[in-house]
């Protein structure tokens, strides 16, 4: 029973040495600032609330804490998130590209409000490559990716 304490210890203490937000001074504290103030403002946004709304309905708790959870496995690589955003976002009727860079803006600016520049910087650069990926997702699922052209010889 020891070794197995020592052991999920070491492997806990590789993955914080070893994670992206470590150097940059992301804690669970900061993640969860940002996730709780970014949210407030896509409450109130416009072109954003709605949707949100649509898809979450009026318990924003158990997304807020899955959120939490995500930006946790990714900048503390503490493997506490698991779903799909894929799926999730494929799912979600009349997302747009547009919907994607003001989620972007607003989280930009939320970052550069909660964090530290450096852990803004990064918190930014991860959002920017996940958005892209879920953007190339929900064009291929909708058949709108444009067709692969032949390299020429």
């Amino acid at each position: 029973m020891a070794n197995e304490v020592d052991d999920l210890k070491a492997v806990s203490a590789r993955r914080a040495q070893l994670a992206p937000g470590t150097p940059v001074g992301v804690t669970e504290a900061m993640i969860h600032d940002l996730v709780h103030a970014f949210y407030g403002k896509i409450r109130k946004d416009p072109a954003l609330g709605p949707v949100f709304a649509r898809v979450i309905g009026g318990d924003w708790d158990p997304h807020l804490a899955k959120m939490c959870d995500f930006w946790s496995s990714v900048l503390l690589m503490t493997g506490r998130f698991h779903g799909s955003p894929m799926v999730a976002h494929t799912r979600v009727e009349g997302i747009r590209p547009t919907h994607f860079a003001r989620w972007l803006h607003l989280w930009r600016e939320t970052a550069a409000e909660v964090c530290p520049p450096e852990a803004a910087a990064l918190f930014t650069a991860k959002a920017e490559m996940i958005g892209q990926s879920l953007q190339l997702g929900i064009a291929a699922s909708r058949g709108e990716l444009p067709p692969v052209r032949a390299g020429r010889s």
